[in-house]
């Protein structure tokens, strides 16, 4: 793995403009890990993706991590700051290939989902997407010895095997706890690596571009000159046009 150059992270931006969230998740690793397959990155389970991804974010754009959200209960603007190291869980763990639960009479095995699973889902969130995912990630399911169907399970059973997914790739479930100043309530998000990561570059890339263009208005430089330079040097010469 390796930290990307600022005309690497655009190309992967923009290749990414009008993909699905788990698209733009291979084509960041694909850039990232160039010596391994892409056959291999998509069949990583979700939390090692996600912690590789949040090791390419933390090349990127630093440790500390900025966002916005808003109080659920009063509407109050909570601006939120957090270190990688507090959403990173046991880095480098590689969980098994396999698991299985009991519960209700029913014993099923199954796989942990991976990006080519999240590719096929529909869009949005809900039981369906649940149950497809399902579908895809059992490998076999017997209620009392006899074989059954994915859509068979109970929700006892189907909750028990998200419980289990969520306890062996941790990673991949990542939820910050937050508390309200104004009005004190208490409330968990789901952190996605690759949405925040996303906004971040696309901020980014929007940034640069004008930079771009105002430093080749201004000197005739080629995109690949701009880009050439370090932020800082780019600075500079942003501040002498402004000026």
């Amino acid at each position: 793995m390796r930290p990307l150059s600022a005309s690497e992270l655009l190309s992967v931006w923009e290749r990414g403009w009008a993909q699905r969230p788990a698209q733009r998740a291979l084509i960041l690793l694909e850039a990232a890990f160039p010596e391994t397959d892409l056959e291999v990155l998509a069949e990583l389970p979700i939390g090692q993706r996600d912690d590789r991804l949040l090791r390419l974010r933390e090349w990127t754009f630093g440790r500390q991590l900025v966002s916005l959200t808003i109080c659920p209960s009063c509407g109050e603007r909570l601006e939120l700051s957090f270190n990688v190291d507090e959403i990173r869980v046991t880095p480098g763990q590689e969980p098994k290939g396999e698991l299985s639960v009991k519960a209700a009479d029913y014993e099923v095995r199954f796989r942990l989902p991976n990006s080519l699973d999240l590719l096929v889902l529909p869009e949005g969130e809900g039981m369906e997407g649940w149950r497809l995912l399902l579908q895809r990630c059992m490998l076999t399911a017997h209620l009392n010895g006899e074989a059954c169907g994915a859509e068979q399970l109970p929700a006892e059973v189907v909750t028990a095997i998200a419980a289990q997914m969520a306890e062996t790739d941790p990673q991949a479930d990542v939820h910050l706890a937050l508390s309200c100043p104004a009005c004190s309530h208490e409330w968990e998000v789901l952190f996605d690596i690759v949405s925040f990561f996303w906004m971040e570059i696309q901020a980014w890339a929007y940034r640069l571009i004008c930079e771009v263009h105002a430093l080749a208005s201004a000197y005739g430089w080629s995109e690949a000159d701009v880009l050439a330079m370090t932020p800082l040097r780019r600075q500079l010469y942003l501040d002498m046009v402004g000026g």
